[in-house]
């Protein structure tokens, strides 16, 4: 994981401690990789049904952020997801689809990992969140979270993890 943090430019995240026991609510590193690897179409009919307002709390955590980080990275209005949470009702598509996408960019580190080696111990989910704050000269000095509210701006951070795992950083 090293070569990531080195193409983007960025200090890497502390060394990764190994993953608390899933406490209730906290999503398994499974369900990331699962994310990433659904075909398109099953991916649409969850973004279709709506994901459950309560998963964003359950990503937070996972992540280990505080969950008014990641709603305003998303762009998830804090009213609104309060009441669905009240109400226990799912978001919106818009909404859905991009939870689900970062849901998918975690997947996306964690099959990186395991493809470059060990991933013993390694927290894919807290790695993402650390790494998503950190400017970076690819994105004029932005931070990729600020990308996280739209699809293409998570396409864009897709493809620079990417780009990292092959060396073609640019």
């Amino acid at each position: 994981m090293s070569s990531v943090s080195k193409s983007l430019a960025v200090q890497p995240p502390p060394p990764p401690q190994p993953a608390p026991p899933t406490h209730s609510g906290a999503a398994p590193t499974s369900e990331f990789i699962d994310v990433f690897n659904l075909p398109p179409q099953e991916r649409i009919a969850l973004i279709r049904g709506g994901v459950p307002a309560r998963d964003v709390g359950r990503l937070a955590k996972s992540m280990r952020v505080v969950k008014e980080v990641l709603i305003a990275s998303l762009g998830i209005p804090r009213a609104t997801l309060s009441r669905k949470e009240r109400a226990a009702s799912a978001l919106s598509p818009d909404e859905s689809e991009r939870l689900l996408g970062v849901k998918a960019l975690i997947g996306q580190v964690q099959a990186m990992v395991q493809e470059s080696g060990d991933p013993a111990g390694f927290d894919a989910a807290h790695w993402v969140a650390e790494w998503l704050h950190q400017p970076l000269p690819a994105l004029g000095g932005l931070p990729p979270a600020s990308y996280l509210d739209t699809v293409e701006g998570q396409k864009l951070v897709a493809t620079l993890l990417a780009m990292t795992q092959s060396g073609a950083y640019a």
